[in-house]
């Protein structure tokens, strides 16, 4: 007798938001006895690999019936969907503006120097199974031979329906080899275009599946208006910049995050504060790509952030971050017209007029009628594009389905170090609707987006 597994995903590291099967058997039990259930106790680290052995990191059992074929049928898909979440903050050992990040200063991600860990976004995550049965005497019996799964890790992403499975005999899954950072065209953790656009206050992260020790430095070449480079620097992956000298098991060193966007580099890099004091890098770009500790050794594709040059149409530009189909960060500043609406919806009570608490009736002139006790403001937004291309007509299909969506404040000069409240503000996309849009049907393409800011301003009680 013997509990094995007869399916699995097909590969270690994977999104939660596809389907997590296991099926399980155990056959001499399940033809020869009543009362049988196959048992699954997960495992589940937000740290190192989980020691199945004990039950530190046991969070749950779980029991199914042995269906028509004798197997057991799992998906754990709704059990780790609860245990990643969104890094909305930077982990500790990161810096802004080179002060260290400390587990009281709460620094929003998308404005970190150089590196920075996860904290929420993936975990381990291990299965042992086993088969209890009745016996012959009644009992309730849990057989004594186990199989234990692979320890697998799972991440804050999600499948589409077109996002193409491999199969193997029976196992499936997707595979996330354009993401792991071992050749010239491997991308960042993101769907978005190798060429973005930023003004030069933008903050904004790429987001990097780090499954290996490849990763040693990423490059930056900064180049002026005329595509001429200007100036290089390297940002090797250490600790002292955020990231880790030394490699190990830490879950929490799988993804990693890098301030590449230029208010990023405003804080952290002398090369570009001294690039824009000397008014050669407006109008130009920024040059982003990981290497390895090889020769010529690129191991991501090239990305280019071309900055934006200050229009004189005077419309303010608003920049949008929202969470990916990885379970990271995309950005995109709207840099035409954009317009504000404000709507209030009040309590009102009708007031007396006058004075009639005192000895005589006094006339206040400005008491009386219909008055509001409270103010409550919401902000909407409008925001379009400039035009665009095919690339950035399909990303953002994203934005559309993300739900997570915030707008995202520009560098500034703090005198002090502030709560970094200002920087982040939550939103929803009320934007119902999205027509994507190609050269051959549409020529130019614009789009627009409306969103409505989740907070709503409070005034005064009277």
């Amino acid at each position: 007798m013997a509990t094995i597994i007869e399916q699995h995903p097909e590969y270690e590291t994977l999104p939660t938001g596809q389907d997590v099967i296991f099926s399980v058997s155990n056959t001499p039990i399940v033809a020869g006895f009543s009362g049988v259930k196959i048992i699954a106790e997960v495992h589940i680290s937000s740290d190192l690999p989980p020691n199945i052995s004990t039950v530190d990191n046991l969070v749950g059992t779980f029991k199914t019936t042995p269906n028509n074929a004798g197997v057991g049928m799992f998906d754990f898909r709704p059990i780790i969907e609860s245990f990643v979440s969104t890094d909305n903050l930077a982990r500790e050992g990161s810096a802004y503006k080179t002060v260290p990040n400390t587990s009281q200063t709460n620094v929003p991600i998308h404005l970190i120097d150089m590196y920075s860990l996860s904290l929420n976004t993936i975990c381990y995550l291990a299965i042992v199974f086993t088969t209890e049965y009745i016996d012959s005497s009644g009992d309730l019996v849990v057989d004594s031979t186990q199989d234990n799964s692979e320890t697998y890790k799972v991440f804050n992403g999600y499948l589409k329906y077109t996002d193409v499975l491999d199969l193997v005999g029976v196992n499936f899954g997707y595979n996330l080899s354009d993401f792991s950072l071992s050749a010239n065209t491997d991308s960042f953790l993101s769907n978005a275009p190798t060429i973005q656009y930023a003004n030069l206050d933008d903050y904004g992260v790429i987001s990097i599946l780090a499954l290996n020790k490849d990763l040693h430095y990423i490059k930056l070449n900064y180049l002026d208006s005329t595509g001429t480079q200007i100036d290089t620097e390297n940002v090797f992956k250490t600790t002292l910049n955020g990231a880790y000298d030394f490699y190990d098991a830490s879950i929490t060193k799988k993804i990693l995050y890098f301030g590449c966007f230029p208010a990023n580099l405003q804080g952290s890099s002398t090369k570009f504060r001294a690039l824009i004091s000397a008014g050669t890098i407006q109008g130009g770009s920024i040059e982003v790509q990981a290497f390895n500790n090889q020769i010529g050794g690129q191991i991501s594709k090239k990305y280019t952030i071309n900055l934006n040059c200050p229009t004189l149409k005077g419309f303010k530009p608003i920049r949008l971050t929202w969470l990916n189909q990885w379970g990271t960060w995309d950005y995109y500043t709207f840099t035409m017209k954009s317009a504000k609406m404000i709507s209030t919806k009040g309590s009102t009570y009708q007031q007396l007029s006058g004075s009639w608490n005192e000895s005589s009736y006094r006339i206040d002139s400005f008491k009386g009628g219909k008055k509001a006790f409270r103010v409550n403001a919401t902000e909407k937004i409008t925001m379009n594009t400039d035009f665009v291309n095919e690339a950035e007509s399909e990303w953002f299909e994203e934005l559309i389905n993300s739900p997570e969506v915030y707008i995202l404040e520009s560098y500034r000069l703090e005198t002090t170090f502030t709560a970094l409240n200002q920087y982040v503000t939550p939103a929803r996309l009320t934007t119902s609707s999205y027509t994507k849009k190609t050269i051959a049907n549409d020529k130019l393409m614009q789009y627009t987006f409306e969103i409505e800011k989740s907070k709503t301003l409070r005034t005064q009680s009277i």
